[in-house]
């Protein structure tokens, strides 16, 4: 059953539509209207946009060869993305914190199945990422 949250109000699920939008519709203007976690949104979604090709570099590297990311799905994707973003450009938020708002903001676009392999590759790179000290 998934969660029910309101969210217009979740920052996470709209660095997600405004990620998602921009990728896949390169035309779109990314737009910030006022919220109250507006900085964090904008910084999230333009820092993962500027950044893109290095967050692509450290997922193939990080999940090997088998690993394709351009076979998952075009949300799943750009949750992996803003969510590696995370992990290399705020050390200060745990990256449990980080898989935790992921996936409760999973639930509005993703069935359990991805939400589970996305649990699982979140950690998988979470780690990786912190532990190599990664950071660019």
């Amino acid at each position: 059953m998934k969660t029910h949250f309101n969210a217009k109000n979740n920052p996470r699920v709209i660095v997600i539509q405004k990620l998602y939008s921009k990728f896949y519709n390169e035309d779109t203007n990314v737009e910030f209207p006022k919220h109250r976690f507006k900085k964090f949104i904008k910084d999230i979604v333009l820092g993962t946009i500027e950044r893109d090709e290095l967050i692509l570099d450290q997922l193939h590297t990080k999940l090997g060869d088998k690993f394709v990311l351009e076979n998952l799905d075009k949300v799943f994707q750009t949750i992996l993305k803003a969510a590696t973003y995370e992990f290399l450009y705020k050390p200060n938020t745990s990256i449990n914190i980080i898989i935790k708002e992921y996936l409760n903001s999973s639930n509005f676009f993703l069935s359990d199945p991805q939400i589970k392999y996305l649990n699982a590759l979140l950690d998988n790179i979470g780690k990786k990422l912190r532990t190599s000290d990664a950071r660019i």
